[in-house]
């Protein structure tokens, strides 16, 4: 049961990888809001982390890099910063807990390193998702207050964009992958201490009965008396 939790540990782990890259590459993190006097749909606008998009209405597209951090807003420089923290932090949880697994023949002979290595991974999941969860709550936080900011005029209103909610969606598969290797050590903790346990209880019983068996051998200055 452990092993195959560990492996869908991994697979998970694999996909939240690859939702935190793309996450943080694609500019639709703010979107165009179609509201007002932009019922009428001429070209929509991308921001993203790195780079902003036209696409006008005959599917053409122009993407532009930011010629500097400074001139983001301050939520898209905090979030650029947690979210190639978040893809490191992703990489290196893969990576450690891959070689607490069963399967890996990292630390073979050494069981209780193998296990701390596992603990080791399943935090690194639990943090990646909170480098991944800050960023996509704020900037989704900062657009819904704009959007019903009444002074705010209705060309520079943003929506929610289909970054924001690959993020969220990653963040809870990081989640629910630190807890599946969590409790995957917690299970083997638990195995080691029921072994370690026998093996105590057997040494106990091996000392008493070679206690008891030199107690009844009889020494040979009793049978010199018996014979006297």
């Amino acid at each position: 049961m452990t092993a195959k939790l560990e492996v869908l540990a991994m697979v998970l782990g694999s996909i939240g990888l690859l939702g935190t890259i793309l996450a943080t590459a694609l500019p639709m993190w703010k979107v165009s809001a179609f509201i007002g006097a932009n019922l009428i749909v001429m070209e929509e606008l991308w921001e993203g982390l790195w780079m902003n998009c036209y696409r006008q209405e005959d599917f053409r597209m122009q993407c532009k890099v930011y010629d500097s951090v400074l001139i983001l807003p301050t939520e898209l420089q905090a979030a650029r910063g947690l979210m190639c923290t978040s893809v490191i932090v992703v990489i290196l949880a893969l990576s450690i807990t891959g070689c607490g697994t069963r399967k890996c023949k990292c630390c073979v002979d050494n069981m209780k390193s193998k296990n701390v290595t596992l603990a080791l991974g399943g935090c690194f999941y639990l943090l990646s998702c909170l480098t991944t969860l800050i960023p996509v709550s704020w900037v989704g936080h900062t657009i819904i207050r704009k959007f019903y900011n009444p002074t705010m005029d209705d060309s520079q209103k943003r929506e929610l964009g289909e970054a924001l909610f690959i993020g969220w969606g990653t963040s809870g598969i990081l989640l629910i992958t630190g807890i599946i290797v969590l409790f995957c050590f917690s299970k083997r903790r638990s195995e080691e201490e029921t072994y370690a346990d026998a093996y105590l209880m057997a040494g106990r019983d091996e000392k008493k009965e070679e206690s008891v068996y030199l107690q009844r051998t009889p020494s040979s200055s009793y049978k010199h008396q018996v014979y006297v």
